[in-house]
């Protein structure tokens, strides 16, 4: 076991390092997965590829969160605060959660199984015979791409929730329009948002790295691109959940009070 955390780590350290190189000497190959990580490719691209999964996966947290929050303040006579509800719990936990859920489901299993499928098939063998430097052209630029991606992906997902959740508590649950966007934007610091964006930036760090160490270290034929995706998919899931706590520890500490914008 602690051999492998030192050949992850190992790893790791040398994908990062090989970033300069790879800006400079493979950009188009970046340009390439940037594309395909954010469109998708095959079937993925037909629901908008990793786009739809989030939007469409964060719109439904959304909802979840206008109606069981409507409804929980609603028992307390508090149903005008769900404006707050979203601003804050949309934000600081689901939202960078469900986005970072949706990439290791959609782009970090991709990456497992391409960089899998080449292992197997010996062609990162092949691509060291001919003097291109493996890691660099299949891990780093996986990792620069991904890392690039998740910006504009998230701003879309985040946007889904609150909107998700702001029209289930306006339209559905007849909440007045003016109240829910005061409370929204009362509670909601600007420095939330960017804490928040922080915290996918880091998920997505990680999670990528783990998918492709997986999926560069394949072996067993095709059944073990299979294993490699579900180890990958595993380790993915509890590391985002060990980052959360200790990130939303950093940030936002264990008694923090609700801080009010304006």
């Amino acid at each position: 076991m602690l051999d492998r955390a030192g050949d992850q780590m190992s790893f790791y350290a040398r994908a990062i390092a090989w970033t300069p190189r790879t800006l400079v000497h493979y950009r188009k190959e970046v340009l390439r997965l940037l594309a395909e990580v954010t469109f998708g490719s095959g079937a993925l691209a037909v629901i908008g590829g990793t786009i739809g999964v989030i939007a469409m996966m964060s719109g439904f947290t959304g909802v979840v969160v206008g109606l069981q929050g409507y409804a929980a303040l609603e028992q307390l006579g508090s149903s005008v605060l769900t404006g707050f509800l979203s601003a804050y719990v949309n934000t600081r936990e689901l939202a960078p959660i469900v986005a970072a859920l949706a990439l290791s489901a959609t782009v970090g299993c991709g990456f497992t199984a391409q960089l899998g499928a080449m292992r197997i098939s010996e062609e990162i063998d092949a691509l060291e015979v001919m003097a291109v430097p493996s890691v660099p052209f299949l891990v780093t630029a996986r990792m620069i791409a991904g890392f690039v991606a998740v910006i504009p992906l998230y701003i879309i997902g985040l946007l889904a929730a609150y909107l998700a959740t702001r029209v289930i508590s306006t339209m559905f649950n007849g909440q007045s329009s003016g109240s829910y966007d005061h409370y929204f934007n009362l509670f909601l610091p600007p420095e939330d948002v960017l804490y928040s964006f922080a915290k996918v930036l880091v998920f997505a760090f990680f999670l990528i790295l783990i998918h492709c160490y997986y999926g560069f270290n394949a072996s067993g034929g095709p059944a073990g691109v299979g294993v490699a995706v579900g180890r990958a998919v595993r380790t993915a899931i509890v590391t985002i959940a060990v980052l959360d706590f200790f990130l939303s520890l950093a940030i936002w500490g264990t008694t923090t009070t609700v801080r009010v914008a304006g």
